[in-house]
């Protein structure tokens, strides 16, 4: 899977910062603002521009990985935490 990811730079790279998203959502472009803004260091996957067999890999991914109540875009992770959904308090939280 790691070849799917498109890699941003940053300065601040002392997080594995990835996040799930869609090419089209407003919310998805906010938190690769919010993370380009902090000069974070992230990698994302447009879940969109996938294969369906990708989809479904992805999705089982992070549903066994997570376990999230819900799957929702963008899906950040940072190292071994996660939010679902655009919440920049969350990411301050766990991206310190």
């Amino acid at each position: 899977m790691g070849d799917l990811f498109n890699e941003v730079d940053g300065k601040n790279d002392s997080h594995e910062v990835s996040i799930y998203t869609l090419s089209s959502c407003m919310w998805c472009k906010k938190c690769k603002a919010y993370l380009k803004e902090r000069d974070i260091k992230y990698k994302y996957i447009d879940i969109d521009n996938l294969t369906s067999k990708q989809k479904s890999e992805i999705l089982e991914y992070l549903r066994e990985n997570y376990k999230p109540d819900r799957i929702a875009y963008p899906f950040l992770v940072c190292d071994d935490k996660f939010v679902v959904g655009y919440d920049p308090n969350k990411y301050e939280e766990i991206i310190k």
